[in-house]
């Protein structure tokens, strides 16, 4: 089992404060939602567990131990994998080079995405925004992560592919926390670990079933 959480932690940009003193914790396997509007300070909660912003103060825990010091590419190495909502692709490589630096064999992103296959030999930056979620989501499938971090998964999507992403993202063995403005209705019902940040603050704390329509 691995968790991963942010204790007390506040995020400032300049003279913003964008967390304020935020405290969650998300299991795994499992899949824990981040909900909130733009400027909510979800995205920044994302990569405050990433470590590619800094903590202003609190810290990040990662099975009982602090990483609060440890550089993001160290968190990678150990098993981390972000993917954020913007230039998640290597827009000058093809598809396939893209999927090759995750891994030699990327069939099994292909059975995952099999939109992807006719796409291969394309440029990366030339792909629609749901073709580039894709395949951004394919190199974090292949990267066998231990946490995975998703700043909206399913943005610009097709509903049926939204579905499956978020049944792709469930079924992984690993500690899952994604970013989203709203509950997606494949989630709506089933026991997902949800936090709803407003403001830089968390607002509620529980489960997607207790959450209103």
């Amino acid at each position: 089992m691995t968790t991963v959480s942010l204790r007390h932690a506040r995020v400032r940009y300049g003279p913003l404060e964008a967390l304020h003193g935020v405290t969650l914790a998300a299991p795994g396997p499992g899949l824990t939602v981040l909900l909130g509007r733009n400027g909510s300070g979800r995205s920044t909660a994302l990569r405050a567990l990433a470590g590619t912003v800094p903590l202003s103060g609190g810290a990040v825990v990662w099975d009982g131990a602090d990483v609060t010091r440890v550089p993001a590419y160290e968190r990678a190495r150990r098993g981390l994998c972000l993917v954020p909502e913007r230039q998640a692709v290597f827009g000058s490589l093809t598809v396939r080079e893209n999927l090759e630096l995750a891994a030699p064999d990327h069939g099994p992103a292909l059975d995952a995405y099999p939109q992807l296959r006719p796409l291969l030999e394309r440029r990366a930056g030339t792909l629609s925004g749901g073709e580039q979620r894709m395949l951004a989501l394919s190199r974090a499938l292949l990267a066998r992560a231990r946490v995975v971090l998703v700043d909206e998964p399913a943005q610009g999507m097709a509903p049926s592919v939204a579905a499956r992403t978020y049944g792709l993202l469930s079924a992984l063995d690993a500690c899952v926390v994604v970013a989203e403005q709203r509950l997606p209705p494949a989630l709506r019902g089933r026991p997902v670990l949800v936090y709803e940040l407003r403001r830089g603050a968390v607002v509620f704390a529980g489960e997607a079933s207790e959450l209103g329509p």
